[in-house]
């Protein structure tokens, strides 16, 4: 039944609709967020701007309140998903505008480990970051990590494990990589329960990333040097 102070979405102002859809994204409302996003593009609106003004920007509150405890991980996951439907729509239109990349970054649990609930969040996080993410999924050896770094260009890659028997295989890929001579051409973040700012110097990442906004918060800044660098 619909309530008497329903809001109805194509009646709000472009400034009221994009507050709108932060405040829809941080509770979770996939159907709002799709109704939201047609409107933007009815009215006008370039799909980068609906990426970066509305969804984006939506998504880094939840970050920084998923950082500062005052959402957990079930309302995150309800809000990515719901990013995920506003970007559903935006994707096709976002790749013949040839909006700028943010980023891409292929991510993947370690060989023996099958956790993925925060590998998970930290590809819906990244994505609603407006990079571009490859998830290989859990149980990862080595050869998935570096067949997909050899066949498609990436910025980040991302590990996981939950085990303590399992984050040491980390430190296997990063010294394939060298081997192979390609460590440094990408920025290695890791992630996962056991492991600390320690483990990730000792083994050769670039940085650990204690939760998903975290990981959102280090790409970024990781991309943002490797702009510079190229840009001098």
């Amino acid at each position: 039944m619909a309530e008497e102070d329903e809001i109805i979405l194509s009646e709000l102002s472009d400034e009221e609709l994009t507050l709108q859809v932060h405040d829809d994204l941080y509770d979770g409302l996939k159907e709002e967020i799709e109704e939201a996003v047609h409107i933007f593009l009815d009215r006008g609106w370039l799909p980068y701007d609906i990426l970066t003004k509305a969804l984006v920007e939506g998504m880094r509150i939840v970050g920084i309140d998923f950082r500062d405890g005052i959402l957990f991980v079930p309302e995150v996951l309800l809000a990515a998903n719901a990013m995920k439907a506003g970007m559903f729509i935006l994707k096709p239109l976002l790749a013949e505008t040839g909006a700028p990349r943010v980023g891409k970054m292929v991510i993947g649990t370690v060989k023996g480990d099958i956790h993925d609930i925060g590998k998970n969040l930290v590809t819906m996080m990244m994505e609603g970051a407006g990079f571009e993410v490859l998830d290989l999924g859990i149980n990862n050896p080595v050869e998935n990590y570096i067949d997909a770094l050899e066949n498609e260009e990436f910025d980040i890659l991302g590990m996981s494990a939950l085990l303590t028997t399992t984050m040491p295989y980390m430190k296997v890929v990063i010294d394939t990589m060298i081997e192979k001579g390609m460590r440094d051409d990408y920025t290695v973040l890791v992630g996962g329960a056991p492991l600390n700012e320690e483990f990730s110097k000792a083994i050769g990442a670039d940085a650990y990333c204690r939760d998903a906004a975290v990981a959102v918060e280090t790409a970024k800044e990781f991309m943002a040097k490797k702009h510079n660098q190229l840009s001098r």
